[in-house]
């Protein structure tokens, strides 16, 4: 059976501290959903609310056409079916076996709503302590941070992680919309933060001795590697 992947997306549209509409990435999700489909992979979608989770307009403004994978998403009817038919994230019931790997497209969305839900900290946790792949890119790493094991520490504690960093919060001017900076939060939670040059692709795998994986990107150029990660691991188990 070709390995499934698990998708989850916000459904959170408001910015914190405005009335500015956000949502999830587009490039975020467009380049691991075409990266894992080609490898033959099963893909579902899930969001908090089910339905069509909201698109973060400027990541179209800026990525909508001069981004070929992302233009290609926005106009794949395949492809938007399934987005818009994401089942609600409380229907996957922990542990989840029939999935190999869970990932977290980014965008400011996922900084309201996603890392306090019960759920999707759960499902985190089952992943993980599974030695099953759990991964996020660009703001959704922060979906880690108040994701506790079964012992009670931190997830995220000694993992080497990386995310959209304070210096690319800054210059992307958006400091005053986020309720905490990401990078900031994993280090608050005891992970190892790994930065990168800003706007170029960095991912991070950590695998730990019990086997469990940890796969973070780090902005909106980080999604193609971080999906060609996932597909190595999978295809090398």
């Amino acid at each position: 059976m070709a390995p499934k992947i698990l998708f989850v997306f916000t459904s959170n549209d408001k910015l914190h501290n405005t009335d500015k509409k956000t949502g999830w990435y587009l490039p975020e999700a467009a380049h691991p959903y075409y990266t894992l489909k080609e490898a033959g992979f099963e893909l579902v979608a899930a969001s908090e609310k089910g339905g069509k989770p909201p698109l973060d307009q400027s990541s179209v403004d800026a990525f909508g056409e001069k981004d070929a994978q992302s233009k290609k998403f926005l106009q794949d009817k395949e492809a938007q079916q399934w987005l818009e038919n994401s089942i609600p994230i409380s229907q996957v019931q922990p542990p989840a076996k029939e999935y190999d790997a869970i990932f977290y497209p980014g965008g400011h969305g996922p900084l309201i709503g996603l890392p306090d839900d019960d759920h999707s900290q759960a499902l985190i946790r089952s992943f993980y302590e599974s030695g099953r792949i759990v991964s996020a890119v660009c703001h959704a790493p922060v979906v880690l941070t108040n994701v506790k094991l079964s012992d009670g520490s931190y997830l995220v504690k000694g993992r080497k992680v990386t995310s959209f960093s304070n210096e690319e919060e800054e210059q992307a001017q958006m400091v005053d919309h986020c309720p905490y900076l990401v990078e900031t939060r994993l280090g608050e939670r005891g992970g190892e933060f790994q930065k990168g040059t800003p706007w170029t692709e960095k991912v991070v795998v950590d695998k730990d001795s019990q086997g469990r994986i940890l796969i973070t990107g780090a902005n909106p150029q980080s999604g193609h590697g971080l999906a060609k990660e996932i597909v190595s691991l999978l295809k090398a188990h």
